[in-house]
């Protein structure tokens, strides 16, 4: 009985130190920007997190983003204008697509 008891603590002990190391995926944000060669770089912001990705033909996917509520914002180049897209939400390991966001002129 007492071995049981001690095969079972260090089992628990074991279990907990496995899923204490374990990385949570994260998801990303995906989208494409018109005029394709009118975007430089794509943001996307919360309350506690900011990640970047630089826009490469139209399109850009900002990857390990913590699950939550973002604003993704487009920084332009001239002579088209900075845009933002609010309430984009992840979540882990899904990729949310943003669709096309259209540059102002």
């Amino acid at each position: 009985m007492k071995n049981t008891r001690l095969t079972l603590l260090a089992l628990g002990v074991a279990v907990t130190g496995f899923f204490s190391f374990m990385n949570i995926e994260g998801g990303s944000i995906k989208g494409t920007v018109t005029p394709a060669d009118g975007g430089a770089t794509a943001w996307a912001v919360s309350a506690t997190d900011t990640l970047k990705d630089a826009i490469e033909n139209g399109a850009f996917e900002i990857t390990g983003v913590k699950a939550g509520t973002y604003t993704v914002i487009i920084e332009a180049k001239a002579p088209s204008k900075n845009t933002q897209k609010e309430g984009v939400v992840v979540s882990d390991g899904k990729a949310t697509d943003v669709g096309e966001i259209k540059l102002p002129q």
